[in-house]
């Protein structure tokens, strides 16, 4: 059978590593804690010690961390997954990385001789563990076809948006305008309750009109009853997400003040609760003065 090493086990890289499992994939796993790999070991995962142990003789090593930071140690230290992948192995970069850093990933890897698929993912844990994301590539279409069979079990949609880094660039503009929609919901929700509007026929109104978005409706609800539970995306996350935006978009634009404005709302949100679900938003807006 196929062999996978999966390199990262947070809320959606638990469910993505268990689609291999699912799909009948020998799979090979490593995390900074083994603890989160307890499921998938007892489901027939295999353990490894270093990203390097778990790129032996694997035929895609798939990644899904935090930031560029930890993308560059988990593929290139002294123990990365680079280390041991013979040439030809399809390197996909599941992880939300800045613009820059996927180009430099590519350039890197390609001179081991290695395939680099740039691969961010759209959806929530429980669509990554259901094999329902919506996958955003960048790769030469020959590379693509390649990875067709390690990239079925994790998603049902497969957007292809040109070479290495596009998918990373659309993936940065989607969560840039999430950060938005989020941060100005939340200023409505507050501007509402101030106001005294009718709370429920707010709620109602936000998801069935106009502006009503995913992102709207899904967090309106959450916000005006501040029930955060079953977190969907931390507000640190979602900072580094704007903050990679950001740079990009200072780099192609003359100006994009909506933007920074995001990211400032999220300077705040990281700084009140890092961990919390990023619709915690409200709780910031709506401070007494």
């Amino acid at each position: 059978m196929p062999r996978v090493a999966f390199i990262g086990l947070g809320r959606m890289g638990q469910g993505m590593a268990g689609r291999y499992l699912d799909a009948g994939f020998t799979v090979t796993v490593w995390n900074r804690s083994k603890a989160k790999a307890s499921d998938l070991i007892a489901r027939g995962a295999k353990w490894a010690t270093s990203p390097e142990d778990a790129a032996i003789d694997a035929d895609a090593v798939v990644t899904m961390v935090a930031d560029d930071e930890a993308s560059r140690s988990v593929w290139l230290t002294k123990d990365g997954a680079a280390a041991t992948m013979k040439a030809g192995t399809l390197a996909i970069e599941c992880s939300t990385v800045s613009y820059q850093h996927t180009l430099e990933m590519a350039h890197e890897l390609r001179n081991r001789g290695l395939i680099y698929i740039d691969c961010p993912v759209t959806g929530l844990p429980a669509a990554a563990a259901a094999g329902e994301l919506t996958l955003l590539v960048g790769a030469d279409p020959a590379d693509l076809e390649r990875a067709q069979p390690f990239l079925a079990p994790i998603g049902d949609t497969i957007r292809h948006f040109g070479g290495v880094g596009t998918g990373t660039v659309f993936k940065l503009i989607n969560n840039l305008m999430g950060a938005v929609q989020i941060a100005s919901l939340a200023e409505g929700v507050a501007m509402a309750e101030q106001a005294g509007l009718d709370m429920q026929l707010v709620a109602e109104a936000l998801a069935t009109g106009a502006v009503a978005s995913p992102q709207v409706i899904r967090h309106s609800r959450r916000m005006i009853d501040r029930d955060f539970s079953g977190a969907s995306f931390t507000a640190a996350l979602r900072h580094k997400d704007a903050a990679y935006a950001v740079a990009l978009a200072e780099a192609l634009l003359p100006g994009v003040p909506v933007s920074r404005a995001a990211l400032a709302a999220y300077d705040k949100a990281k700084a009140h609760a890092p961990d919390g679900d990023e619709g915690q938003m409200i709780e910031i807006v709506s401070r007494p003065k």
